[in-house]
């Protein structure tokens, strides 16, 4: 129980401190929302008028604690470019960057985690796993997304090249296969890079190698010697590989034209929407701390030595 609020205790407070740098380093930011939305021509009276209206003029501590008080409770302020409140802006467009990370994550612990473990079961295919995840590591985002819309999209007429679909799941899908396999392209090579290193170390070990001269089957070896100690670094760069696609979302939602947080946070980061900026900053944060926190505690349910230091 201890290490579990030691876990819980340490993720409240890097939400609340990763929090608060976003908010002061967004308001120590070059440029003032209140001269963008007055315009060229606005008056010094008119730039504090608006400054008072959204709360500009009050310190920045001041601002920070109402801002996250009112965040917690579901209110992220007005938007200065749409006129509305942040919520509003953001509802239509986390369910097209939820789509894709869900989707996106369930292709990288499919085909990271199952590459990773194919050689042990197939060692002819060590050399192919090792070459095609070194050569998914190194290409980029984007350059996966072109490729794919080029052949698929425009060459074979297979998927759609924009647009997040609507209406039945399988529209969704069908939309989001392309977006979700370039998301995860990169990020499934380096889980399968890992997975095979860890499972490799595991596999080299005095016990294993022990196990196997008993005669124990190499699937039963396999399993109670192997893949129980390997799931630790293996769920932990699961997690924060998950956490990561919200990020990686803004250059495939671009490229793709999805409409999602990604592109909203560009377009927000120029118009210099600081509500909107941070309220999607604080949906990053919470994914990390989220990440974070399931690995810690799948760590604490997986290695019997950090149950052991607890005890003790």
């Amino acid at each position: 129980m201890r290490q579990l609020g030691r876990i819980l205790g340490g993720a409240v407070a890097t939400f609340v401190v990763a929090s608060f740098v976003i908010y002061i380093a967004l308001g120590l930011a070059p440029g003032d929302p209140a001269t963008a939305l007055a315009g060229n021509r606005a008056t010094p009276e008119m730039i504090a008028n608006i400054r008072h209206q959204y709360g500009l003029d009050r310190p920045l501590p001041v601002r920070y604690v109402s801002w996250l008080g009112d965040a917690l409770h579901g209110n992220f302020g007005q938007s200065f470019q749409f006129h509305q409140s942040v919520s509003s802006v953001l509802s239509p467009r986390v369910g097209v960057t939820l789509w894709l990370v869900v989707f996106a994550s369930l292709i990288i612990l499919v085909v990271g985690i199952g590459a990773g473990l194919l050689p042990s079961f197939v060692p002819r295919s060590n050399v192919v796993v090792t070459v095609v995840a070194s050569v998914g590591v190194a290409v980029p985002t984007f350059v996966a997304a072109m490729i794919l819309i080029q052949v698929f999209a425009l060459n074979l007429g297979w998927f759609p090249t924009t647009g997040s679909g609507s209406g039945s799941a399988g529209q969704r899908i069908w939309h989001l296969t392309l977006p979700a396999i370039a998301l995860a392209l990169s990020w499934s090579a380096y889980v399968g890079q890992i997975t095979r290193a860890s499972v490799r170390e595991q596999e080299r070990l005095e016990h294993v190698v022990t196990a196997r001269g008993r005669g124990l089957s190499p699937v039963a070896v396999f399993r109670r010697h192997v893949l129980r100690n390997a799931a630790v670094p293996i769920v932990t760069i699961s997690g924060l590989t998950i956490a990561g696609l919200i990020a990686g979302s803004i250059v495939v939602e671009t490229a793709f034209n999805l409409g999602g947080m990604g592109s909203l946070l560009v377009q927000s980061v120029s118009a210099k929407d600081y509500n909107v900026v941070l309220a999607i900053s604080l949906v990053l944060v919470a994914a990390f701390v989220v990440a974070n926190t399931v690995a810690d505690l799948a760590q604490l349910a997986l290695d019997p030595r950090v149950r052991g230091k607890v005890s003790a």
